[in-house]
């Protein structure tokens, strides 16, 4: 397999634009110099259009999975009760951030399955949560969770709402200010389609004022916000080879346009949707709530996981697998970033000569087929 040309359709890291891979070549600079100060401005400033809020916002060396643990223990402390809604697997990380952290309350779900508002609101009422937290796009089940209606009881309960976008901002319509989410954090690698590293926080004046002072060393939430917003800098030094490309990646969405971009990824994962129900395959989440950047998809009777490993070999074609119990059942495809019609058109092109390989009876044709509709 060429690993320099391949269909890279993971639902994170994804495809990088050729653009983003020059800028990363460039010579290394000083973090603490004007040049790079400026670099770090420009970010600060591209990071709030993409979250499309005034919100401070903070820059972290640090993957999705930093950004969660940084929100979680500087806003949460022993004492402090947290409303964890789990339908997945990022929802599961959240809670063992939060049991590591604070007093957590763990509010599961099945995986494929949005939370239950009822069940949400129920335990709500039981008083004097400080937070709740939710992953608004579920990447392990390619389920996107009805996060106003969260945000809107965590409002009611005047309770901080935490939010893990990382598959959702730059990609989804998102509206932190409306929904009333108090820290949403972002990873490069997702919607951006920049390298793999970085992470982002927004956060309300709010969730600034309710955080600790002493949580957390590299980490420090309040130390982060108030280094970007007064010096254009982080505290420690960040992954400078990195950071260019952020900027570059953060340009291409501002060229593009939040909305035009989210239009088009929409667009992405409709076709994604038609051409596997074509095909005969089956969502694993409920159509209803599917993920326009990962859609989640059932095997069919009859083929197993090693569909993904013949994808690779004969076609050059990368897909995602599952993970935990769903793991061998279910592959994902992910349609974020800089991913193309030409992207998906290739992508099904393999899916369809794989499943007929495999012995999955389908008419030929049917899923490239069905995406032509969507271009």
């Amino acid at each position: 397999m060429d690993l320099e040309d391949n269909v890279f359709m993971l639902p994170g890291p994804v495809k990088i634009h050729p653009r983003i891979l020059r800028v990363m070549s460039k010579p290394s600079v000083a973090h603490r110099s004007p040049e790079f100060t400026e670099v770090i401005g420009d970010i600060r400033d591209l990071l709030k259009y993409m979250f499309d809020s005034d919100n401070d916002v903070a820059l972290i060396s640090g993957s999705g999975t930093a950004g969660m643990d940084m929100a979680i223990s500087n806003l949460f402390g022993k004492d402090d009760k947290v409303l964890n809604i789990t339908n997945g697997k990022f929802g599961e990380r959240f809670g063992e951030l939060s049991e590591m952290y604070s007093n957590s309350v763990a509010l599961d779900f099945p995986w494929g399955k949005p939370p239950n508002l009822e069940d949400v609101a129920a335990e709500l009422e039981k008083g004097d949560f400080k937070g709740v937290t939710l992953c608004h796009n579920e990447t392990s089940t390619g389920l996107t969770n009805p996060a106003p209606e969260i945000g809107a009881l965590a409002k009611k309960h005047d309770a901080l709402f935490v939010m893990d976008g990382i598959t959702s901002i730059g990609g989804l319509d998102v509206k932190l200010d409306e929904w009333g989410v108090d820290v949403a954090l972002m990873g490069s690698q997702k919607c951006l389609g920049a390298p793999a590293g970085i992470s982002a926080l927004s956060v309300s004046e709010r969730a600034m004022e309710e955080s600790y002072d002493d949580a957390s060393y590299y980490l420090n939430l309040k130390k982060h916000v108030t280094k970007m917003r007064e010096k254009s800098q982080t505290p420690w030094t960040p992954a400078v080879p990195l950071l260019p490309a952020l900027r570059e990646s953060l340009l291409m969405l501002k060229e593009e346009g939040l909305l035009n971009r989210i239009g088009r990824i929409a667009k992405l994962g409709q076709a994604t949707r038609a051409a596997v129900k074509a095909l005969g395959i089956d969502l694993f989440p409920e159509r209803e709530y599917a993920s326009n950047t990962v859609n989640a998809m059932l095997y069919p009777e009859g083929i197993d996981d090693s569909f993904r490993d013949i994808l690779k070999k004969k076609h050059n074609v990368i897909v995602g697998g599952a993970q935990a119990h769903i793991k061998g059942k279910v592959f994902r495809i992910g349609t974020m970033g800089v991913c193309t019609f030409t992207d998906l058109m290739a992508c099904f092109g393999g899916i369809e000569s794989t499943l007929k390989e495999m012995g999955h009876e389908f008419e030929e044709g049917a899923g490239t087929g069905a995406i032509v509709e969507y271009m």
